[in-house]
């Protein structure tokens, strides 16, 4: 079973020089599922981990360089998930490789993302657009509250109040999340959608702060923010999405959501 020490993050790698699909490092999804407590034969969710790759190129059939920018889809369902430099080497490993169309090159990313993922994945060329944030969505930045809680993820901080049931989204740019094999610090967005008793944004905001010295991948991360709003608040729906600022040429945008919930629109905020 491949784990992260295996990978080649966190090591030194010579630059690839041609084409080759073996870069790519699957870790399986069920491992860390368990460890939350998600059963990972019946998952509580749906959802998808959307990539946006920046740094895209190829050579043409008459040796002219091209390039692009791509949106892939990795379904939360496969077995694995592709490393982070993984990927970023592996569509290295294209810009010295030849293709008669850029419909080629989509082909090419999509099959081999797919062989390593176990499941089918969806690759687009182009990007979302930017959005500094969608309407109806709150900030719980600027609570006046004292935090000091840092890790590890403590969802003691998870609570609903009395009222009404509401619908709506609460977003904060703060959640910070560290590389489990490097330590490098991983930054996000993450807003949370939700119907059900109303979540107190204190708690909400001490939880998420609780991340901040926590060591886990983009994926894992969301999953057990997932895991945790849902048991601690028994919301009637929920959808979790982090937006992770770029690395290497690409950036993470994990989300997960009840069955049925409303998927969240693709965009970029303004830090990616």
């Amino acid at each position: 079973m491949n784990t992260p020490a295996d990978s080649t993050l966190g090591q030194e790698v010579a630059y690839p020089t041609q084409y080759d699909p073996s870069l790519l490092f699957p870790i399986p999804r069920q491992p860390s599922r368990v460890e939350v407590g998600i059963d990972p034969l019946a998952l509580p969710f749906v959802g998808l981990d959307r990539w946006h790759a920046y740094e895209l190129g190829w050579l043409d059939v008459q040796g002219k360089p091209h390039v692009d920018t791509a949106t892939i889809h990795v379904p939360c369902g496969s077995p694995n998930l592709v490393e982070s430099k993984s990927l970023k080497l592996y569509l290295n490993s294209l810009n010295g490789a030849r293709f008669n169309s850029a419909e080629s090159v989509r082909e090419r990313i999509a099959t081999d993302l797919s062989a390593r993922a176990g499941a089918e994945v969806v690759v687009e060329l182009g990007l979302p657009p930017v959005a500094e944030g969608d309407e109806g969505e709150v900030s719980i930045d600027g609570l006046d509250i004292s935090i000091d809680d840092y890790g590890p993820p403590n969802a003691g901080h998870l609570r609903t109040l009395p009222g009404e049931v509401v619908e709506e989204a609460l977003l904060s740019a703060l959640l910070k999340s560290n590389c489990p094999v490097t330590g490098q610090p991983d930054w996000a967005s993450v807003t949370l959608r939700y119907r059900g008793a109303p979540i107190d944004r204190e708690g909400l905001l001490r939880y998420l702060v609780s991340y901040r010295d926590h060591a886990e991948f983009h994926e894992q991360c969301v999953e057990r923010i997932f895991h945790d709003v849902s048991r601690c608040c028994g919301p009637e729906w929920l959808v979790v999405e982090a937006r992770y600022t770029r690395r290497g040429g690409l950036d993470i945008n994990p989300w997960r959501a009840s069955p049925g919930a409303p998927p969240p629109p693709s965009r970029r905020d303004i830090r990616q």
